[in-house]
């Protein structure tokens, strides 16, 4: 790529000699620079949710469900890496729907990672990730429904199913409220 030399000390890199090809020399330092810099925006972008996710005790948050003039709050009842990943994800707006009479399901633009949690048995007033579809789920019918290793628990909700029904087909924002 460069035509410059390069020298070559026994136990150190090959360096490109900044004498001897100034040109090529600057160009390797502006790319290390932009790189470093782009690697440098994406991390603080990202920071705020990531060092929650990682650092902080989750039992115990409560998550809020907002839409339709109503909102639900969830307290998250396991620390597992799909409960994490759900974490990091918050703010966010997605739509639920209705599933079966059984429970009221939304999808993330991306699937959580799954490896390392463990499956449940759900009951009525679980908030629920399902693992093949990429969802989650408020289950307020889980009567015949048996322990699973695709269903994630990540909290318990206290709402009736007419405020669940507000939720559905509009934006809903989920957001971390302690």
């Amino acid at each position: 790529m460069f035509s410059g030399k390069t020298r070559f000390e026994p136990g150190r890199k090959a360096e490109l000699d900044p004498k001897s090809n100034r040109k090529g020399f600057m160009m390797v330092k502006i790319r290390r620079a932009t790189a470093a810099l782009a690697f440098s925006a994406a991390s603080l972008a990202l920071a705020p949710s990531l060092v929650y996710a990682q650092s902080a005790e989750v039992v115990g948050t409560i998550v809020r469900f907002s839409g339709g003039g109503v909102s639900v709050e969830v307290t998250i009842g396991e620390d597992n890496p799909t409960v994490r990943d759900f974490i990091s994800l918050l703010p966010v707006t997605i739509e639920l729907e209705e599933l079966s009479g059984r429970e009221k399901i939304g999808y993330f633009s991306r699937k959580l990672t799954t490896d390392g949690s463990p499956g449940s048995d759900p009951e009525d007033g679980d908030l629920i990730y399902f693992s093949p579809w990429g969802n989650i789920g408020f289950y307020y019918n889980a009567a015949g429904i048996a322990y699973s290793d695709l269903t994630i628990h990540i909290g318990k909700y206290d709402a009736t199913r007419a405020e669940l029904e507000q939720l559905s087909a509009q934006p809903v924002t989920i957001e971390i409220v302690n």
